[in-house]
């Protein structure tokens, strides 16, 4: 059932959560010249608009998160009037808190259940990952989840109002993975990166469709930490700063992360089991400026690939294209900056990164990508639109 990999990553081949209409596209020999293109607006009118995902179903729907607590649907170019679901009764929502992130699990088609990180000011700030259900009843309105539904797995108590993550999703083992920020502040004043006893900091591991005694759900078995002395086993990975975006590339498993920076550097991860990252040691590919310019980066896994402040102020993680309108773009990573609204393209063997260039210059407040089931990839624009990236049509 399971494979090992190099460079510790983990394949399952018994489960595909990687569910769409079309089988990814894989590059075959040298990559060709990175395409000219543009952005298509799909959908207007969102309210601060932090995500789109599908549902893996067949339905051809997209879903998007709106930051004070709401979910809308887009279905064959139409957008739903009314909300697939909303939550905005116990959200906490304003600067980088709110509805973040939703992730549908791999058989939704069946049982029905979603997933959402969002934040609470209930008895004191805190990340809350919940399960809803949708159409869980015959004749239910499959464009609609129940509220009332909510069950709540796991909650992080959070010391300060950003660096919260806000994404999950789940991988190619069938199991949840969940970005946490280190909790706020500047310099991460209470060490939450490097301290294992915290969830705050980390890439988190669990599997959702067992519970133990004590919890809602399970800690996978090949989770690093287990055993280990003042150390959470729920951590996969830890040393992140803010891990707002990532995804898994559903060819090679590796899961891409777009950590965003302080004030000097951006960077793109790759995120491995019980590897640490680094933060608040070091700033992408730098001793962290303000806690010690002659840090010791023994141990420390660096980013893939960074840049400074002078080329952008937010890094948004994207996806691997593995859609078929843009055969040029297949295998290279697509992400892009809140700040300018660049939008770049990465390619990287596994190893070393051995392609880098600037695709768009949207001008967009790019507060995320997302990716249907045609594994076709489009931005989010913070400002309330959503728009697909696309072959240019112009001369």
């Amino acid at each position: 059932m399971v494979k090992m990999l190099s460079m510790g990553i983990w394949l399952f081949t018994a489960q595909n959560v990687f569910a769409a209409s079309v089988s990814p596209c894989e590059l075959k020999g040298s990559p060709p010249p990175s395409p000219r293109l543009q952005l298509e607006s799909v959908a207007k009118g969102f309210t601060e608009p932090l995500g789109l995902f599908h549902a893996g179903d067949g339905s051809g729907r997209v879903f998007i998160v709106e930051q004070p607590g709401t979910i809308r649907v887009l279905k064959n170019g139409r957008l739903s009037e009314k909300p697939f679901m909303d939550i905005r009764d116990r959200v906490t929502s304003g600067g980088e808190t709110g509805l973040l992130g939703i992730a549908f699990h791999p058989k939704f088609s069946e049982n029905h259940r979603l997933f959402v990180n969002y934040t609470s000011s209930a008895g004191g700030l805190h990340t809350v990952i919940s399960e809803f259900k949708a159409g869980d009843n015959p004749g239910d309105n499959p464009d609609k989840a129940d509220p009332k539904s909510e069950r709540v797995l796991l909650t992080i108590p959070q010391p300060y109002p950003n660096h919260k993550g806000g994404n999950i999703v789940f991988g190619p083992d069938g199991y949840l993975y969940i970005g946490m920020g280190d909790g706020g502040s500047g310099n991460d004043p209470h060490g939450n990166g490097q301290n294992l006893s915290t969830l705050l900091g980390k890439m988190l591991r669990i599997d959702v469709n067992k519970k133990e005694k004590e919890k809602a759900y399970n800690v996978p078995r090949d989770n690093p930490f287990i055993g280990k002395k003042n150390a959470a086993p729920e951590i996969w990975a830890y040393g992140l700063r803010n891990p707002w975006r990532y995804s898994f590339d559903p060819v090679t498993g590796l899961l891409y992360v777009g950590d965003v920076g302080q004030n000097a550097r951006e960077e793109i991860d790759v995120i491995r089991r019980g590897k640490n990252y680094g933060w608040n040691i070091m700033e992408g590919t730098i001793c962290t400026p303000g806690v010690n310019p002659n840090c010791n980066k023994n141990g420390l896994e660096l980013p893939i690939y960074d840049y400074p402040r002078s080329e952008g102020i937010a890094v948004i993680g994207g996806y691997v294209y593995r859609g078929r309108s843009i055969p040029n773009l297949c295998g290279a990573y697509v992400y892009g900056d809140y700040g300018n609204g660049r939008i770049w393209a990465l390619r990287y063997d596994e190893k070393f990164v051995t392609g880098h260039r600037l695709l768009l210059e949207s001008h967009r407040s790019i507060s995320s990508f997302g990716e249907d089931e045609q594994r076709e990839i489009y931005v989010v624009d913070h400002g309330g639109e959503v728009l697909k990236i696309v072959p240019a049509t112009l001369p």
